[in-house]
């Protein structure tokens, strides 16, 4: 059997986790498999771009990419339409795409997936033509990605603690939902746009989101009260978002978007500012994905629990290695 190629994109200063020996550990793994690999930095916004539309144009059996959600929508995004796949190996702050397909942050069991060679057509989606893959949102958890963005600390506890800031002083906005022909007036906490169960870190805003269905989960989250809206907060992480009364999915092919005014979005949790009215859809099976196989269906409670003690595993097995 022919040698196949792969490229690896790593982004030096994308989340918290060193990215010290990635690149060897990748060829020596992948090389045992046939598959020979190339590896390139990131040295600035586009580059990793850049660097998957020539693999794909090369025809490379997949582009790797080490880093976190902003570096995947890069790489993702030059790949989608072409016979080259995706495969993440998660060194970012929340790693939403990577959670939803079942990876863990343990390089070993990320290169394992690649190695078995099971890809799979996956959707992608996109907001005034941008793509992304994971969720596109409207409200606070925008507002939080620019706060977040503009800090210079990265990882969880900062990330919570630019959410609790921001929960403070955050106001809900006035929207009009045109979904599939159904219009929807309401001022909504939060306007989400999911092709992936999750924001990251194990938060489900969209629990039942398949990225295999050719729809998107609209996920609502009304004004509500502080309470009831601490409340939502507690439900994303245990996924009962269903039993909660200011909690409301659409699931469409796609949708417009209006706001009062134009400003802050976010994109795979990269802020972007966007204008009044914004046009999501899905793309049905355009993007191939390694993966570790179909997902098992999501349980309130129960999957979550089982996220989180896969986490600690993986987390205690890293620091006794």
């Amino acid at each position: 059997m022919a040698r196949q190629k792969c490229l690896l994109i790593i982004n030096p200063i994308s989340g918290t986790a060193s990215k010290r020996g990635v690149a060897a550990k990748c060829m020596r793994r992948l090389g045992k498999e046939g598959i020979d690999v190339e590896v390139l930095y990131t040295e600035g916004p586009g580059d990793a771009s850049r660097f998957a539309a020539e693999a794909a144009r090369k025809e490379y059996l997949g582009v790797i990419a080490a880093g976190g959600d902003g570096t995947v929508n890069e790489i993702a995004s030059s790949l989608r339409g072409t016979a080259t796949a995706l495969g993440i190996i998660p060194m970012g702050s929340g790693n939403g795409l990577a959670r939803h397909l079942g990876l863990t942050t343990d390089i070993h069991e990320a290169l394992d997936v690649i190695a078995k060679r099971h890809i799979l057509a996956c959707d992608s989606c996109e907001a005034d033509s941008i793509p992304f893959f994971c969720t596109f949102g409207l409200g606070f958890d925008a507002a939080v990605s620019d706060k977040f963005s503009r800090s210079r600390q990265r990882g969880l506890i900062n990330y919570l603690r630019s959410a609790l800031e921001e929960y403070i002083k955050f106001q809900p906005d006035e929207y009009e939902i045109d979904a599939d022909g159904h219009v929807f007036r309401l001022k909504a906490f939060i306007v989400a746009a999911c092709n992936a169960s999750q924001y990251g870190n194990n938060v489900f805003i969209a629990p039942m989101a398949s990225i295999r269905d050719g729809l998107l989960d609209i996920t609502i989250i009304h004004a509500g009260t502080p309470l009831t809206r601490a409340r939502a907060g507690v439900e994303l992480v245990t996924g009962l978002i269903k039993n909660n009364m200011i909690i409301q999915t659409l699931r469409v092919r796609k949708a417009t978007i209006r706001r009062c005014a134009p400003g802050i979005a976010h994109i795979d949790g990269e802020p972007i500012q966007l204008g009044k009215e914004i046009k999501v859809s899905c793309h049905h099976g355009d993007l191939l994905i390694f993966t570790t196989g179909d997902k098992k269906p999501f349980r309130p409670l129960i999957t979550p629990f089982q996220y989180l003690n896969r986490e600690i595993r993986t987390r205690l097995r890293l620091i006794f290695r």
